[in-house]
C-alpha cells in the first residue's frame, strides 16, 4: 500500500513536470529560453533612437576631417583666433618687419615659447614668414589653421590616434552622431600646451584644515 502511494505521487510529480515543461516552451515574442535567444528576438525589429547633437552644436562653425576611414566634425578655428588676422600686419617677409620694428614694441610680447628646447623648435618650425596665413609641416607642407591637428599629428603620433578613435580630447554633445571633437589646440595652449597646475574648483575643507 505505502509502495502504490509513492508510485501514484511520483507519476503526478512527473505529470506536473511534463506540463510545466510544455508550457515554458511555448513561444511567444517576449519569452525565451536564454539571454542570447531573447537578444537575437528582440533585435529582430529593433530600431535604434534617432538622437543627435545637431540641435546642440548648431551655433558652432564646423569643419570636416576625414582620416583614412574616420571622419568627423571639428571647430572651425579661423573664426575663432582673438588676435589680429596674421596677414594684417606680416605684408612683408619677417625680416623687413624685424627691422622696421626695431625701435618699437616688440611683436607678440605676450606669447612664450615653451613647448620645446630651442635646439627642436622655434616660430619658423610651424609659422612661414611669408605666408603667415598659413601653417607648415616639417617637409614645409602647406597647413590650413583649421586643420591644425596635421601639425601636432607630427610628433604626438600615439595622442593623434587616440584622438582620431575618440579616446583622447572632449567630445561635444556627446556621442549622438554627428561627431564633434574638439582638436588639440582648443584644450592647449600651442605655444605653451602644458596644463598649469591648479587647485580643484570644488572647496576642499580638508585642505584648509591641513593648512591651519
Amino acid at each position: 500500500m505505502k509502495y502504490l502511494k509513492i508510485t501514484i505521487i511520483k507519476k503526478v510529480m512527473l505529470g506536473t513536470f511534463i506540463c510545466l515543461f510544455v508550457i515554458s516552451c511555448k513561444h511567444n515574442e517576449k519569452k525565451y529560453h536564454n539571454v542570447m535567444e531573447k537578444i537575437e528576438g528582440e533585435s529582430v525589429n529593433y530600431k535604434a533612437p534617432s538622437e543627435s547633437s545637431s540641435m546642440i552644436n548648431a551655433e558652432i562653425k564646423t569643419v570636416l576631417v576625414e582620416e583614412g576611414e574616420t571622419a568627423f566634425l571639428i571647430p572651425e578655428r579661423k573664426s575663432q583666433l582673438s588676435s589680429y588676422n596674421c596677414v594684417e600686419c606680416h605684408t612683408e617677409p619677417l625680416e623687413a618687419l624685424v627691422q622696421k620694428q626695431a625701435d618699437k614694441k616688440a611683436a607678440h610680447w605676450d606669447i612664450k615659447l615653451n613647448h620645446a628646447n630651442s635646439e627642436t623648435m622655434n616660430c619658423a618650425t610651424c609659422h612661414t614668414s611669408n605666408d603667415m596665413g598659413n601653417l607648415h609641416s616639417l617637409t614645409s607642407s602647406t597647413i590650413d589653421f583649421n586643420y591644425s591637428h596635421k601639425l601636432c599629428s607630427q610628433c604626438h603620433q600615439k595622442e593623434f590616434k587616440d584622438w582620431k578613435g575618440g579616446a583622447h580630447g572632449k567630445q561635444l554633445g556627446g556621442w549622438a552622431p554627428p561627431r564633434l571633437s574638439n582638436t588639440c589646440v582648443n584644450c592647449h595652449n600651442p605655444h605653451t600646451p602644458q596644463f598649469e597646475k591648479r587647485w580643484p574648483a570644488r572647496f576642499n575643507t580638508e585642505k584648509v584644515k591641513e593648512r591651519q
